[in-house]
């Protein structure tokens, strides 16, 4: 299945959660009550399964990864010693295109993913244009000489977002770090990850 191009704010408005994080794509902050179309319908209840799945693919749309990106980073997160739901959010957060967007060089995931993707990022002074490649606590991330004037990165950069703390960013130099993997009180606590192990416990085994 291909990755999802189109509009941010009717996923969001769709699953009632900002996929931005930041309730930018809601009309003066407000989530409207009723599902998209031309006159809204209201909510209706989800069974066990319709909670899972819609947890499943709002947090895949914040991310902005595949159905099958999504399902081999699960199961990745399986293997590791821990919290199934904890393991998997922090290999999403370890995404370098995710730590790109966290260190404010760009106002989306799909921002970063393209200066990724264009060879614009250094990883421990080496170019990566993977945005998959996971990040290593203490990598040193930094954007390429030729884009520090870029305009829509300087006002990326101008919206003083707020950085988290396991990721270090110095504007002057245009360098960050990953500084660590992730607690999970630091992120999304709107995110239920538990129904996203119990829909691939199903498919997974």
């Amino acid at each position: 299945m291909s990755r999802y191009t189109g509009s941010t704010f009717k996923k969001a408005r769709r699953y009632g959660f900002s996929i931005l994080e930041s309730g930018k794509e809601f009309s003066k902050g407000k989530k409207r009550s009723t599902a998209p179309g031309q006159h809204g319908s209201k909510r209706t209840k989800l069974s066990g399964y319709g909670q899972q799945m819609q947890e499943k693919q709002k947090v895949k749309f914040m991310y902005g990864l595949t159905e099958r990106q999504f399902r081999n980073t699960y199961a990745k997160s399986k293997k590791i010693t821990g919290i199934t739901g904890t393991n998997f959010l922090c290999l999403l957060e370890s995404r370098l295109d995710n730590v790109v967007y966290r260190m404010g060089l760009s106002l989306t995931r799909r921002g970063a993913r393209q200066l990724v993707n264009h060879g614009h990022i250094l990883v421990d002074s080496k170019k990566v244009d993977i945005p998959s490649f996971i990040v290593k606590p203490g990598s040193q991330i930094e954007l390429k000489e030729s884009m520090k004037k870029n305009t829509i990165v300087t006002e990326a950069m101008a919206s003083n977002a707020s950085l988290v703390s396991f990721v270090k960013f110095d504007k002057a130099k245009f360098q960050g770090e990953f500084v660590r993997l992730p607690e999970r009180s630091e992120l999304n606590q709107e995110i239920n990850e538990a129904l996203i192990v119990e829909w691939y416990n199903r498919l997974i085994k």
